[in-house]
């Protein structure tokens, strides 16, 4: 039973960092959407499903880091508060967007090049 306690042990830290570094790259990716979409909707929808991944991920990975149970719970307290007002707060935006009468964009953009070369009309 120690066996399989220390074999943990030595792989918490490990996997705790693996999740950090993964819920960073996560939250990289979803700016690089905010940045690249054409349209509120677009990038709110890429900034609000990627926020909450990478808080998930970069929590669980600090809960595994953690050295006591006190800030675990606190942890976890910070995720919960997280996991309910990013959508919320998301879904407010959209409302609030739609409500004012923003129109998403639909169909080819301006300014983009088709295949050959020529700018659509």
């Amino acid at each position: 039973m120690t066996e399989v306690l220390d074999i943990i042990m030595a792989v918490k830290p490990v996997l705790g960092a693996l999740l950090c570094l993964v819920g960073g790259i996560l939250a990289i990716i979803g700016t690089v959407g905010v940045l690249r979409f054409p349209d509120f909707y677009t990038r709110l929808h890429a900034a609000s499903i990627t926020d909450t991944s990478a808080a998930t991920l970069t929590i669980l990975g600090m809960v595994l880091l953690a050295p006591s149970w006190l800030i675990v719970f606190k942890l976890a307290a910070i995720w919960l508060f997280l996991f309910l007002s990013g959508p919320t707060g998301s879904h407010a935006l959209a409302n609030a967007a739609h409500t004012a009468g923003l129109q998403p964009v639909i169909g080819r953009l301006r300014g983009r090049v088709d295949s050959s070369g020529e700018e659509p009309s």
